[in-house]
């Protein structure tokens, strides 16, 4: 397969593209786009659609701005960090591994979304990881390769759908803990709050989709205004940690030999809250001159973010007291009961704990978004059972509502474990973070054995430029780091419940994929390659 840089010169009109093997194809014609001419976004949009073998069937009503929001509220890292990090973080590193492993999880992620967002601009689709995997990975394995991507990445935002609706879920419990003593929260009625947020994120993404950028854009207004409603009472009202013992002490809790050990089991937690910004690129084919606006919203939500989370993270170290207190709280959520030894007030809390949830909230209806135009791509392509019905696009509504349905549906059926075993369920959302570092490593891999190897790399209007090939090398290393940490135990001895079953959860997927490929997906999948046209320079 061959790929061709920026100087070369593509056109709408191409009736030849190179195949897998190199030779000039004669090339069928791409179907018309389904919708109207003012919703198929710029003149450069529509060349680039031809250009991938593409159609246009989904409406591109996101702008800069609008999908920018769209991508902070579903990232909500400093909500995640203040919500979901914190206890594991300060069992493994205390308040000082807390800071220096935050810093350090952002400067990697820069270079990591850096390297996504160049090849976002080159190839500006919905189908993001396991596209870029199919054009850039040496022809002997790019075909398995895509497929396997595919199914990491539909799995992976699967599992982290399921893990935001069940972080408001149990949140709201939390809350109703403090505030009525003699409730006892029980797996079940988590569950059933689980499912009915699921169900409440359809209406958004169904019968309110027209308006969704503007939903976007007032919910991001809630995400930043949020952070000073959290952080000015507990700067106001809670007690300080001195400064000494915030930045350079170092705890291990986690039983490990070395606190260094400990530090890097920390980090896990940490990159939780900032993995996952190939969602707006998931949401490609919905924006308006999609090669720029992309790799411009990829760099600008993340550096947005991780701002947010960097103060809140601050915030909880200096004004977080006895940590061993804390974590022995009934609501199992040591935000709240920060909030109410601040505030001293039930009124407080619940109005601050409420925020959480409301910001939550509009993370799971971005993440629903993100998860169905994932598998919906992929199942265009015949990557998944029943592909032809769940690759179908309303033309009343122009989404993928079959491939709504299903998100909503696997989400119901997944978040039914907890009932079962709270264990397992955990075990299965850290497939989020696994499955979405595999699909980084991958698609950077391929990306960087293309420019060592001295191939072209497709025209593309937002580069890395000559620093390329570095940005690329010092991001893979970071996300092998992460991806290696990321399934070690949080603490040791190692017992059942303790134990991080992430690993094994993982393993079957890879198993079941690379299976369901020698059986079906060779004869069915359609590598998005196969579509592809580009010019030779001439």
């Amino acid at each position: 397969m061959a790929n061709f840089d920026g100087k070369s010169t593509t056109h709408a009109d191409t009736n030849c593209r190179v195949s897998e093997m190199g030779t000039m194809v004669e090339e069928t014609t791409v179907e018309e786009a389904t919708v109207a001419e003012k919703h198929r976004g710029t003149i450069t949009d529509q060349r680039d659609m031809q250009v991938l073998g593409r159609k246009q069937q989904l409406r591109r009503n996101f702008g800069f701005l609008s999908i920018t929001g769209f991508g902070s509220n579903l990232m909500v890292t400093w909500e995640i960090v203040l919500a979901g990090s914190v206890t594991s973080s300060l069992t493994n590193g205390g308040t000082a591994g807390l800071f220096w492993g935050y810093t350090l999880v952002v400067v990697a992620y820069f270079l990591v979304y850096a390297s996504l967002a160049e090849m976002a601009s080159m190839a500006p689709t919905s189908g993001g990881q396991y596209h870029w995997v199919s054009e850039f990975a040496p022809r002997s394995c790019q075909r398995y390769l895509s497929y396997l991507i595919g199914w990491m990445c539909f799995l992976g935002w699967q599992s982290n759908f399921c893990g935001v609706s069940f972080l408001v879920g149990t949140v709201l419990q939390g809350l109703i803990s403090l505030c009525d003593p003699t409730y006892h929260a029980l797996a079940w009625q988590g569950t059933m709050i689980v499912i009915g947020v699921i169900l409440l994120t359809i209406i958004f993404n169904i019968f309110l989709v027209k308006k969704l950028p503007y939903i976007e854009g007032m919910l991001v207004i809630l995400h930043v205004m949020g952070l000073f409603a959290i952080m000015i009472p507990l700067w106001v009202l809670a007690p300080r940690n001195n400064a000494k013992a915030v930045f350079t002490e170092f705890t291990n809790n986690g039983g490990w030999s070395t606190k260094g050990i400990s530090f890097m089991v920390g980090l896990n937690p940490i990159v939780v809250t900032l993995n996952g910004f190939d969602s707006i690129v998931h949401m490609a084919e919905e924006t308006k001159n999609a090669a720029k606006t992309i790799p411009r919203t990829i760099m600008w939500s993340m550096a947005l973010n991780a701002a947010m989370g960097f103060a809140m993270m601050v915030t909880i170290v200096f004004t977080w007291g006895d940590m061993e207190e804390i974590r022995q709280t009934p609501t199992l959520y040591p935000f709240i009961q920060v909030f109410y030894n601040s505030t001293q007030s039930l009124g407080g809390t619940a109005a601050m704990t409420g925020v959480i949830i409301l910001t939550l909230l509009s993370s799971t209806i971005a993440t629903l978004a993100t998860t169905s135009r994932q598998i919906w791509s992929f199942a265009r392509d015949g990557g998944v059972p029943f592909s032809a019905t769940i690759s179908e696009v309303s033309q009343r509504w122009l989404i993928p509502i079959n491939a709504v349905l299903v998100t909503m549906a696997a989400a119901c059926v997944l978040s039914l474990i907890n009932i079962g075993s709270t264990t397992a369920i955990n075990a299965f959302f850290t497939l989020g973070v696994g499955g979405g570092l595999t699909s980084y490593m991958i698609s950077i891999g391929c990306l960087i054995w293309k420019r060592l190897c001295g191939e072209s790399l497709p025209q593309r209007p937002w580069s890395l430029g000559r620093y390329g090939l570095a940005i690329n090398l010092a991001s893979l290393c970071f996300l092998a780091l992460f991806f290696v940490w990321g399934f070690v135990p949080p603490v040791t001895p190692v017992e059942p419940k303790a134990m991080n079953w992430g690993c094994l959860i993982y393993g079957f997927v890879v198993i079941f994929a690379t299976i369901y490929y020698i059986l079906c997906g060779k004869k069915v999948y359609n590598s998005p390659v196969e579509k592809v046209r580009r010019y030779l320079q001439k």
